[in-house]
């Protein structure tokens, strides 16, 4: 046998070895880079003389990383100007950040007012291979508890509520939460200031979760900003329902409240009493100025990115739930718009 030929079989056999034995590389969210040129050297033996030819190639670029599946479930719509359409604006910020649908995809289920409704999307997006999915609103918390067990490869996700289940033996479960009293307190603050009548009043939808804590801040707000305010506060018991959200803010008008502020989806019927009746009106989770510009003085807007991408991070790396976010001034989750 020739000396090339054996150099060439030694090269294959060697190539053969490395790449046996070599370990998997890590699965990764960065960018792949490009494939550099490989510099091949054989030697050949020519009438005793070596000659050696250069063989560049360029080996084929490694397979992107696969497609992040997110899935969430929403009480309202993605345009509710408040809860769910917070989350979805974070969402899709998200995904234009990490690179687009290619990189990211969104499915989405809204207006789940029906909590048994609600839990059946949950229990389809995770039989579909969703990596995170996210039930919006704190009613799912129930559902999300008895479902996550089933699917242990899948992140669920809830708020708003700290509860990530971990008692109750479920570690694939993260849980957020809106510190909403801190945007609240500043806006009681501006309304009490504000106020000629010195009166105010608050409609809330239901007495729990950031509703609850938002409520409590701005009353606490506005009587500690100015002696004598008087704050009215009452709860519709739903967080849908437009036309109590409506009949509370007249009631309240009525009273003499010249600010009106509240919690949820339902409050564009709030808005729009505040607007025909000329009083001021402070929002929170979203920005609601476009509703009624002349009207609303100023909104608490949460900002869900910093916690989304936590999320997505920890899963990827292998922790799929167990972790506890909040939004709060200081780590720019809330904002005042």
């Amino acid at each position: 046998m020739n000396t090339f030929s054996t150099r060439i079989r030694w090269a294959a056999a060697a190539a053969l070895l490395l790449a046996a034995c070599a370990p998997a590389a890590a699965p990764t969210s960065a960018p792949v880079p490009t494939a550099e040129p490989q510099i091949i050297e054989v030697t050949r033996v020519v009438a005793g003389t070596p000659e050696v030819q250069v063989i560049t190639a360029t080996p084929p670029p490694a397979a992107p990383a696969e497609t992040f599946r997110v899935a969430i479930v929403m009480p309202s719509s993605t345009t509710d100007m408040a809860f769910s359409q917070s989350m979805y604006e974070g969402l899709l910020a998200v995904q234009r950040e990490m690179g687009g649908e290619g990189a990211m995809e969104i499915a989405y289920s809204e207006g789940m007012f029906s909590v048994p409704d609600a839990a059946a999307a949950l229990r389809d997006y995770a039989s579909q291979g969703y990596d995170l999915v996210i039930a919006h609103g704190s009613q799912y918390g129930t559902s999300l508890a008895q479902l996550a067990p089933e699917f242990p490869e899948t992140s669920f996700a809830w708020g708003t509520a700290l509860d990530t289940f971990q008692a109750q033996g479920v570690t694939n479960v993260f849980a957020y939460q809106a510190e909403a009293q801190q945007g609240g307190y500043v806006l009681g603050t501006i309304a009490a200031l504000m106020s000629e009548s010195g009166v105010i009043g608050i409609s809330g939808p239901v007495e729990a979760g950031d509703a609850k804590l938002y409520v409590d801040g701005f009353k606490f707000g506005a009587e500690s900003a100015k002696a004598g305010t008087k704050v009215n506060v009452s709860y519709t018991g739903s967080f849908s329902d437009v036309s109590l959200m409506a009949a509370a803010a007249e009631t309240h008008v009525a009273a003499g409240a010249d600010m009106l502020t509240g919690s949820s989806q339902s409050v564009v019927g709030a808005i729009g009493v505040a607007k025909d009746q000329g009083a001021y009106w402070f929002g929170t989770q979203w920005e609601q100025t476009f509703l009624a510009p002349e009207a609303v003085v100023a909104s608490q807007v949460y900002d869900w990115t910093g916690i989304i991408k936590d999320m997505i991070a920890s899963h990827q790396a292998g922790v799929l739930g167990g972790k506890s976010y909040t939004l709060t001034f200081k780590n720019g989750g809330l904002v005042i718009a």
